[in-house]
């Protein structure tokens, strides 16, 4: 990884539409250069997909919640994991330290749609002892862009 290739990722991660003419522009490279730095970095997996970000009140998914998960588990096991991240409401599934064993990002349509949710998909999973729910009521900043270093110039 190079200067050039954090600066490749920064215009992707702004716009993923970008052609690889105009990042080619940008950091004053050919678009043939840029194609094959691209594709290293996609075959390294520092870019792992690209996607359209929507936004989920038109779609009647208005709802964000968090939810903690206990399960009885063993540790070091990942089937629950497995399991949750089946679910496509479940936007992410992160497996935390302390009490809980996992923290899940959920949207649905409502409060009732949260309730059936837990209660028919998650209580469903025989090892899930508990679950706390945080419900969102405004979201203020949500992204999936990571901060870069900073080039050297």
């Amino acid at each position: 990884m190079d200067n050039i290739d954090y600066k490749i990722l920064s215009l992707l991660q702004n716009n993923a539409r970008v052609t690889n003419a105009e990042i080619a522009r940008q950091i004053g490279m050919v678009p043939s250069g840029v194609l094959e730095r691209v594709r290293k970095l996609e075959e390294n997996e520092l870019i792992q997909e690209y996607t359209a970000r929507l936004k989920p009140e038109p779609l009647n998914l208005g709802l964000l919640a968090f939810v903690f998960v206990r399960t009885s588990e063993s540790p070091g096991s990942t089937c629950i994991s497995e399991e949750l991240a089946k679910f496509p409401e479940i936007m992410e599934v992160h497996h935390v330290a302390g009490e809980d064993c996992y923290l899940i990002k959920i949207r649905l349509k409502d409060n009732k749609s949260l309730a059936a949710f837990l209660r028919k998909k998650i209580g469903s999973i025989s090892a899930v002892t508990f679950t706390r729910t945080v419900i969102v009521l405004e979201t203020i900043k949500e992204t999936s862009k990571v901060k870069l270093p900073e080039p050297e110039e």
